[in-house]
């Protein structure tokens, strides 16, 4: 047996691979990584156009990152959480410096998922109301409760345990508005009509958050429509009602703001982040939580406890990757590189009858995929069966055979690369989806 083959053995005979069967599996088997490419250990490239998990925004193998965690752990790796280490309150500080409004305190996580479940606790527990209002169309983890609140399909195999009094609300999807609408500003008055009817139906004095995502990300980058965040916040105002933003997707840049929810001059009560805090360099998250709510802890515990919170390794990555966003001048490229990728997208969209709609902001985007424009008959529905993913399974493997890792799902096909990226990379990138999605233009109708 081979190294490569060993290598391969011994991840399918003991371990786990998230989301999937555990039999006929066939992973890439990864050497290495370097700014926006990966290296199997055949020594074949691919370019990587999600940041693998919409995390690795800085791109892969930066040398800073690594010399910031040994330093730090030549100092100290952990503490408890109840010491002050220099990195936590250097990383905290900084955090409250790129934050809007009164987002001053962090309470530090391993990741999102944990992020979503510390905030709805705090949200329930400030408040003393126990509802929380999330949409359809969002993923917020693979927690119980992260994943109640979410609407992704992936729980429905588990949610007869799931977490209770979450309520669901349609997304404002203009290209599908629930409502029929006419325009992206009617399908955002109808959207926040339906949430402000909900509120009223569970009962204002019941709901303690309404729990967004500060962009849209692995649900199909369902861009919020004009109007939308502004009647949102009217809404949590009128009923007293805290709103925490989901920036674990959207965070640290990927918008082409430091956070999703600056695109809409929105400040939430509490905002959760991970992914791009370390670019998963090595795992934390958070969430960030107004002077005003944190304040009425001050003379009465908090009930946040993690055993690795403030882990000071962990912390030196994530300071480390917060220089490096400004220091190569990371955000001001995705807004550059964003309007490149739209303008490439458009002609996409001229030269493939597949390519229904696209959606994008900064550089967190996808591409929708339809057999015909005028009925918006996807390539593949949504939650959509092995039977029913024929298609997209044909172009997701084109996509693997030419040398691309990119997230693609149901009829959506991911645009998502790290913020380093190059017009050359971007060039690189879409055309090889080209040549993928010339397989879906043969069943359009």
């Amino acid at each position: 047996m081979t190294e490569n083959e060993q290598i391969i053995k011994n991840n399918l005979d003991h371990t786990i691979f998230s989301w999937t069967k555990q039999g006929g599996l066939n992973p890439m088997n990864i050497e290495r990584a370097e700014g926006v490419y990966l290296y199997d250990r055949d020594g074949k490239r691919y370019l990587d156009f999600s940041s693998q998990l919409m995390n690795v925004n800085i791109g892969h193998g930066d040398s800073r990152v690594r010399d910031a965690v040994v330093k730090q752990m030549d100092e100290i790796s952990y503490i408890y959480p109840g010491a002050a280490t220099k990195v936590r309150g250097e990383l905290g500080k900084k955090l409250a410096e790129i934050a809007p409004g009164s987002l001053n305190k962090t309470f530090f996580t391993l990741g999102g998922a944990e992020a979503i479940e510390n905030a709805i606790k705090l949200a329930r527990t400030y408040t003393g109301r126990h509802k929380i209002i999330a949409t359809y169309r969002s993923y917020h983890g693979a927690t119980y409760g992260a994943m109640s609140a979410g609407g992704d399909p992936r729980k429905l195999a588990v949610d007869s345990q799931q977490v209770p009094n979450i309520v669901h609300i349609e997304n404002p999807y203009a290209y599908r508005c629930p409502w029929h609408s006419d325009t992206p500003e009617e399908c955002a008055q109808r959207a926040a009509d339906h949430l402000e009817w909900v509120v009223k139906y569970e009962g204002p004095g019941n709901v303690a958050a309404i729990l967004l995502e500060g962009e849209s990300g692995s649900s199909g980058c369902i861009k919020y429509p004009p109007g939308y965040w502004e009647r949102v916040k009217e809404i949590a105002a009128k009923y007293g009602i805290l709103i925490i933003a989901d920036e674990v997707m959207s965070g640290f840049g990927r918008t082409g703001k430091w956070f999703g929810v600056d695109n809409y001059d929105v400040v939430p009560d509490i905002l959760c982040m991970a992914k791009g805090l370390t670019s998963g360099y090595l795992p934390l998250g958070g969430i960030m939580v107004k002077d005003e709510i944190i304040n009425h802890f001050n003379d009465k515990a908090i009930p946040l406890g993690l055993t690795y919170s403030g882990h000071a390794t962990a912390c030196a990555a994530a300071l480390a990757v917060l220089n490096i966003y400004e220091e190569d001048n990371l955000i001001e490229n995705a807004v550059a590189m964003g309007r490149y990728m739209d303008e490439q997208v458009a002609l996409l969209i001229e030269k493939h009858p597949s390519i229904g709609d696209y959606r994008n902001t900064g550089l967190l985007g996808c591409i929708e995929l339809v057999k015909n424009r005028e009925t918006k008959e996807p390539m593949a529905p949504w939650n959509a069966k092995p039977d029913e993913m024929v298609i997209m399974n044909h172009v997701a493997a084109k996509i693997r055979e030419l040398g691309m890792f990119t997230f693609v799902r149901w009829n959506f096909v991911f645009t998502v690369p790290p913020l380093t990226v190059t017009k050359a990379q971007i060039d690189e990138g879409l055309a090889i989806i080209s040549e993928a999605i010339s397989i879906a233009d043969g069943y359009c109708e």
